[in-house]
């Protein structure tokens, strides 16, 4: 799990947001929640302990699971082609 904070166009991190990351290395990530730093300071340690339950479970998924889940509604997929815009901010 990751806790990363990212910037708003123009404003830098401190006033950017904060998300949720399910991550394991070469294998897929899950965008799992965001919000405005400015609606809260942080997580809460009962949510982090939350969200590592959750990693665990959904890390295991394998492509039939992910894909009745996607199918389901209950995830959505975001591919990646590994091509952006040039004119496109990635800060």
């Amino acid at each position: 799990m990751i806790k990363q904070r990212i910037a708003r166009p123009n404003e830098g991190k401190s006033s950017g947001f904060r998300t949720i990351i399910l991550f394991r290395s070469g294998a897929r990530s899950f965008f799992v929640y965001g919000f405005p730093k400015s609606a809260r300071d942080n997580v809460q340690k009962n949510e982090l302990l939350a969200f590592r339950e959750l990693a665990d479970e959904m890390l295991r998924y394998d492509e039939l699971a992910l894909m009745k889940a996607i199918d389901a509604g209950a995830l959505i997929e975001v591919k990646y082609d590994g091509k952006c815009d040039q004119d496109e901010d990635l800060r």
